[in-house]
């Protein structure tokens, strides 16, 4: 079965869930009327479905290639890419002073999932892209903002990341790539990066690489990096690609899967930067990227969830064993628990887009605090549907689901580094139960609060899933002052589970509101009976401290009995 962008679906949960049209009200996004943001989606729907969801294919069966140095992408991808640029799908919610169109970032990301359901592997190349614009437009001077932002936002260049080296993953500041001051004022970059994605591309004219890299007198550890632009082609005094960079692609890594998607590693041999932000003030500005990401690759497990389960749910009704197993109790309940997971998952990503667009339209730190929140749930989480639920999609095909010529195993495949790379989702877990608990629990207890307020708001027209949703949502307000009450190792052993009950309490609390504003009850019902009771046995985890942990000695995790 063919991909079809979920348009009326995403449509409803930005108007009825996350409370999208609060944003129109804003001067910065008073563009974003019904009429505007029904007529994106409408496009941004049609050209998942007809122009890049047929290179999905193509992507994973012919991979990207060096030859003699030079990157060939998959067949079909320079077409379909061209047709996503020329629309300017890139910088849809970039600044309009160069070239962007000023849309909120909810808008962007209900774009960037029916784009990423159509291909993962293409879409990486804008999703790495509008990082670098955000980065830029945040901490790029006015002439590198002049350069490079206005052929960011067309498409006609790229920007990548360059973060990692074989030593230094995780652990940023343990990197070794060098930079040197130049006479001319720029810099001079030497060192290796790994897993770069799309580190070279024949799709634009330049690739622009923001790659950390630490100076002379850069302190140790991320204090002392710096981060620095150096594309591929020098530009020329017009502003167009002129001298090759002393750069090179080594070579292509061979993945499990986004196989269309090239994956560099990286050699730096004394090629020309150029200082983004202030010197050893690097990982700020890489940060501002990162966050981008983060949230944009949450939106990507949600999007291969929903492209898997759309093939899973025409197999089952095409499927026919003692009646079409879509009709068999457990085919039945793998596909419900499916799509009310990634009801979920989606308004938890599209809330999270709506704080961060309100941070900026209104500079309040309330919003500010709330997207911080709940981007590393909108990472974690959603990138954990995203594989659970194509997981059980080639379940829902039997046998045929573990043939490579259905097409279900690629989802599978394809999603499942989403929950490694923009940090893993042990850090997102630990990133919550650290930075995003030190306000004292604020941040947390004010979603509780309005968690617990909507049920209250619910207990006439639905009283007994309000009581289940309230009932989780107080007791994970005490799980959460338990954890504030402990030190960071202690929270840290209980972090991951943590996260996937505070999760599992917000994706019930948008069924909630979805069951009161004229949503699907049953898939409510689905998810607040059959998936929410997990938030118990998560905060059980969560709250089990690290005695047990630490009493396994490495002896025992590595199978060996004592004698």
């Amino acid at each position: 079965m063919a991909y079809h962008a979920p348009v009326a679906q995403i449509t409803y949960i930005l108007d009825q869930i996350v409370d999208f049209p609060q944003l129109a009200a804003t001067d910065r996004f008073a563009e974003a009327t019904p009429e505007t943001v029904t007529a994106i989606l409408t496009e941004a729907g049609k050209l998942a479905t007809d122009v890049i969801a047929p290179v999905n294919r193509a992507g994973d069966l012919h991979p990207a290639r060096l030859e003699n140095g030079a990157l060939r992408s998959s067949p079909g991808f320079a077409e379909a890419f061209r047709a996503l640029a020329e629309g300017g799908w890139i910088g849809l919610a970039a600044d309009p002073e160069h070239g962007g169109m000023g849309l909120p970032q909810a808008l962007n990301m209900a774009v960037n999932e029916m784009t990423a359901s159509a291909c993962l592997a293409l879409q990486l190349n804008p999703l790495l892209t509008q990082g670098q614009i955000e980065a830029l437009e945040h901490h790029g001077s006015d002439a590198l903002k002049s350069l490079y932002l206005p052929k960011l936002n067309s498409g006609e260049w790229s920007g990548t990341m360059n973060l990692t080296e074989p030593g230094a993953g995780s652990d940023v500041g343990a990197l070794t790539t060098k930079a040197q001051r130049a006479d001319d004022g720029t810099y001079r970059i030497t060192g290796q990066k790994i897993f770069i994605t799309w580190g070279d591309s024949d799709l634009s004219a330049n690739v622009c690489h923001l790659v950390l890299a630490r100076l002379p007198d850069g302190a140790a550890g991320t204090r002392g990096i710096s981060l620095f632009m150096v594309p591929k082609f020098i530009p020329d005094d017009a502003g167009n690609p002129g001298q090759p960079n002393d750069l090179r692609v080594v070579s292509l890594e061979h993945k499990l899967g986004i196989h269309g998607s090239p994956t560099c590693v990286m050699s730096f041999e004394g090629a020309k930067g150029w200082i983004v932000g202030a010197e050893h003030k690097g990982m700020a500005a890489m940060f501002t990227m990162m966050n981008c990401a983060r949230l944009g690759v949450g939106v990507q497990g949600v999007a291969q969830a929903e492209a898997a389960l759309q093939q899973a749910t025409a197999y089952a009704a095409e499927r026919v064993q003692m009646g079409p197993i879509i009709r068999h109790p457990d085919v039945r309940r793998m596909l419900a628990t499916s799509r009310a997971e990634i009801f979920a998952a989606r308004a938890i990503c599209l809330a999270c887009a709506v704080a961060i667009d309100m941070s900026r339209a209104t500079a309040e730190a309330d919003w500010a605090a709330r997207a911080a929140f709940l981007t590393p749930i909108a990472k974690a989480h959603g990138t954990d549907v995203g594989t659970r639920v194509a997981d059980t999609a080639v379940q829902v095909h039997g046998g045929m689901g573990y043939i490579e010529e259905t097409g279900v195993a690629q989802y599978l495949r394809d999603v499942r580094i989403t929950s490694i790379y923009e940090g893993t989702n042990g850090i997102q877990a630990m990133d919550l139960v650290g930075r995003k608990l030190a306000d004292g629990g604020t941040a947390a207890m004010a979603l509780l609060d309005e968690v617990l307020d909507g049920a209250k708001s619910a207990q006439a027209s639905q009283p007994e899933l309000a009581h289940d949703v309230w009932q989780a949502a107080e007791t994970l307000r005490e799980a959460t002052q338990d954890l504030l009450d402990r030190d960071l190792p202690e929270r840290f052993a209980g972090a991951v589970p943590y996260l996937a009950a505070f999760s599992r309490v917000l994706g019930a609390h948008y069924h909630l509101r979805a069951a009161t504003r004229g949503g699907s009850v049953p898939l409510a019902r689905v998810y607040v009976t059959r998936i929410l009771p997990q938030y118990a046995g998560d905060l059980a985890a969560a709250r089990a401290g690290l005695d047990d942990l630490e009493a396994l000695d490495d002896a025992a995790l590595l199978g060996q009995m004592a004698g």
